[in-house]
């Protein structure tokens, strides 16, 4: 049975406040319920329950130096989903998803990967990397809800085929036993850097099983 996001919160934070001091103290504190609120009447529905807890116990991180999700992506603040939401939304070609229909989803839960669903309005951004690139929380009503993806301009939305992206408690569970145990989550192994900052190398599976 999966954790709930607030217990997996309080073993990150543990865990953090003895290896990763930097990244414990970037933490910030709970998101204003009213912040909550604007981002549900921007995007025109509720956020799921999951992110929501999330927000309550941490809007996003202080220092922007700071991820504490593999990938170098930065949890945003609510107020920062609010901004992520509608930049991404700009970039949704409605129209083409409109003639496609059912293709678009038939195709991306069979290749993995579409450019039509990029700033889909019902694929709500939860955290950002360096390079432009977004975590994504599926809100739409189908068989991935709940569903984590990746998103950059490039690619367009990823669905990782790890079992980490399932959904958000479970890749809050999955971001904690790793810290914990030092062992890897999916490509990414949890480091301490000079600054005590968390920090996930990348090291691809196929380079791990040469050695």
């Amino acid at each position: 049975m999966t954790a709930s996001i607030s217990e997996s919160w309080t073993r990150i934070e543990n865990w953090l406040a003895e290896h990763a001091p930097s990244t414990f103290a970037a933490l910030a504190p709970p998101a204003d319920p009213a912040d909550i609120a604007a981002v549900e009447r921007l995007i025109g529905r509720p956020l799921l329950r999951p992110l929501v807890t999330s927000l309550l116990r941490h809007d996003g991180l202080l220092d922007r130096r700071c991820s504490l999700l593999p990938g170098s992506y930065r949890l945003l603040s609510a107020r920062g989903t609010a901004a992520e939401w509608q930049l991404l939304a700009g970039f949704y070609d409605k129209r083409t998803a409109d003639e496609e229909g059912e293709e678009v989803d038939y195709d991306f839960m069979k290749i993995g990967s579409s450019r039509v669903l990029y700033g889909q309005p019902q694929l709500i951004p939860i955290a950002r990397e360096p390079g432009g690139g977004h975590l994504v929380l599926d809100h739409r009503p189908e068989i991935d809800r709940g569903r984590v993806h990746e998103a950059e301009a490039t690619a367009g939305v990823v669905r990782g085929s790890h079992g980490a992206w399932a959904s958000l408690p479970v890749l809050m569970e999955a971001i904690a036993t790793s810290v914990e145990t030092n062992q890897p989550l999916y490509d990414y192994t949890p480091t301490v850097d000079e600054e005590q900052r968390l920090h996930w190398d990348f090291t691809p599976m196929h380079a791990r099983s040469m050695h």
